[in-house]
């Protein structure tokens, strides 16, 4: 399967780049691009590997513990590669702190930015095909208690998505507000689709 692929490969890159690797990496950045956490090599390149692998196992098992698991089939395509997108976002987020760690040169968090938005275009493609389940999904106590408020609030959602991800590339011209292009589109889309399920729930419950 390509998750494990993708895993198989950040552990092949650990065993390589470790001799090269200084033995404390930065590890996070602020938003101005510049280091201000680090982590011994060894721990850092080991916790990401088997959180890498753990994420992986973890898709895998969560259509099996839930109730609604049998809708994940009606998008399981979508669903497949809604998992294998993020490993290889968690792949190149890696990839990227290693190199910085190696001295090659770039902006972290610009270098992030098209990574980020390619993840929020393609939660809108998920948010159009999504069925009703209890772990992906906009899933608020209204869209799993009844199914219209579900599939209404994700059509609604779905291109918002897409403009939060659209927005979310300005930051590669403007790096300096790539931090909040990044952060508050999206915040914007996550607490209004809260709301709307909301309000579509109380509209339908009393039609």
């Amino acid at each position: 399967m390509a998750t494990g692929g993708i895993v198989a490969a950040l552990a092949l890159l650990s065993v390589v780049s470790l001799p090269e690797l200084p033995a404390e990496m930065a590890v996070h950045f602020d938003s101005s691009g510049q280091p201000d956490n680090y982590v011994q090599a060894e721990t850092f390149l080991a916790g990401s590997v088997l959180s890498a692998a753990g994420l992986a196992v973890l898709f895998t098992v969560l259509p099996r513990l839930d109730p609604l698991g049998e809708n994940i089939a009606e998008f399981q395509t979508v669903y497949d590669g809604f998992v294998v997108a993020t490993l290889a976002f968690v792949g190149y987020i890696y990839g990227l702190i290693l190199a910085y760690n190696l001295g090659v040169g770039f902006d972290m968090i610009q270098a992030t930015v098209p990574a980020v938005a390619a993840l929020y275009l393609l939660l809108a493609v998920l948010m159009r095909r999504v069925e009703q389940n209890w772990f992906v999904g906009i899933r608020t106590p209204w869209t799993l208690s009844d199914e219209r408020v579900w599939d209404r609030t994700h059509k609604h959602t779905a291109p918002l998505f897409a403009v939060a991800g659209i927005v979310t590339l300005v930051g590669v011209v403007v790096p300096e507000y790539a931090v909040a292009l990044m952060t508050v589109p999206i915040l914007v889309v996550s607490v209004g689709s809260v709301l709307y399920s909301l309000v579509l729930y109380q509209r339908l419950d009393s039609a």
